[in-house]
């Protein structure tokens, strides 16, 4: 990967750049590679979800990459107050994620992070490697406590990055994929494993430094036009949706008066955002949609992709069903998952020991 030097930080474009070769050398060494994704569990996935990287995820992984699936249970308490629904949450991330596609077995992994005491171990080692000041300034820990409307900040969101490179490293993660952003909270997993190996393991490198794979989805908007789709909004289409359900959302979504359909992102971005759901169901360019269209107005449009989304998630819905009938086949699957993850944790922290001098026992 001679592409893949690394830097100890950089712009959008640099990150942009080193996501393409890392596609490249993804595509033409899977099996160097191990993938970290996953989900917060507060609330089921939906189409914006589905488009933006589930369907990535389930590439990936049927290229041959040892993919783990995170369910970052611990991290909800950092901004949510609720935490009642946590385990309904989690049971439904998993049946949403293999119903998109993701087998579960050796090559997958599922897991909550609160069930991988190795994994929360290196938290306190982790910390010890960044500052108060680093943390501080982080822009999206900044982002995420204006937009939970948070008054009184717990230490737990100041130090979600450290906890979140404990998630990417304990499994020697070298593709973690992201949006733009999330590229602050990568570069304090990639500062992390750099100075744990500059200070601990020069010889013999413990941590890969891992790289961004920037997604190429293009952005979803909510059905109101917010530019971000979210359950509590009600702006979402979930992929445990009736058909029935989804055509009630798609029928109040937000368009503009202009019976003509345009494809026209700028000038009107809620019409663009319907013509693009019916290309991403379809196939066809939202140019294409657009014209087939035509002078036919909204009503058109969102019929067009009532029966577009729904066609392409029934096959989805039907797996989901089938799960659903089965949670314990679902909880095994986690158990399997957390004493796979399990290993590969005692086995990292085994070696952070070695490296920090303290394997006393050993």
């Amino acid at each position: 990967m001679a592409e893949l030097n690394d830097t100890h930080s950089m712009s959008y474009d640099k990150a942009l750049e080193l996501s393409r070769a890392l596609e490249a050398d993804i595509r033409a060494n899977p099996h160097r590679h191990v993938l970290l994704t996953g989900d917060r569990p507060t609330g089921r996935l939906h189409i914006g979800h589905y488009f933006g990287s589930l369907l990535n995820r389930v590439e990936l992984s049927r290229l041959g990459l040892r993919t783990f699936i995170l369910i970052a249970d611990y991290q909800v308490l950092t901004d949510h107050e609720a935490f009642s629904d946590i385990k309904e949450n989690t049971l439904n991330l998993v049946i949403d994620n293999i119903a998109a596609g993701l087998a579960p077995g050796k090559n997958t992994v599922f897991f909550p992070h609160s069930y991988i005491p190795e994994l929360n171990q290196l938290m306190l080692p982790f910390l010890t490697l960044v500052s108060s000041a680093e943390l501080s300034r982080n822009p999206t820990v900044k982002d995420e406590i204006a937009s939970a409307g948070l008054k009184s900040v717990n230490e737990g969101m100041y130090t979600y990055p450290v906890h979140q490179a404990c998630d990417i490293l304990f499994c020697k993660g070298t593709v973690v994929p992201v949006g733009k952003d999330q590229l602050p909270h990568l570069e304090i997993t990639r500062l992390i494993a750099r100075r744990f190996n500059e200070n601990y393991a020069k010889g013999t490198p413990v941590f890969p430094v891992p790289f961004a794979l920037l997604s190429r989805s293009p952005s979803i908007l909510g059905l109101d036009g917010n530019q971000k789709m979210s359950k509590s909004r009600g702006n979402a289409v979930m992929l445990s949706a009736s058909e029935d359900e989804t055509a009630a959302l798609i029928k109040k979504a937000k368009t503009d008066s202009d019976r003509n359909i345009t494809y026209d992102p700028q000038g009107r971005p809620e019409v663009a955002n319907l013509l693009l759901l019916v290309s991403l169901c379809t196939g066809e360019t939202p140019e294409d949609v657009a014209g087939r269209i035509g002078d036919k107005g909204a009503g058109a449009l969102k019929q067009a992709l009532t029966e577009a989304l729904n066609e392409k998630l029934r096959p989805l819905r039907a797996e989901r069903k089938r799960l659903e009938r089965d949670p314990g086949w679902i909880r095994q699957v986690l158990r399997d998952g957390v004493a796979a993850a399990r290993q590969v944790a005692a086995e990292t922290l085994s070696e952070v020991r070695r490296a920090m001098n303290m394997d006393h026992l050993e």
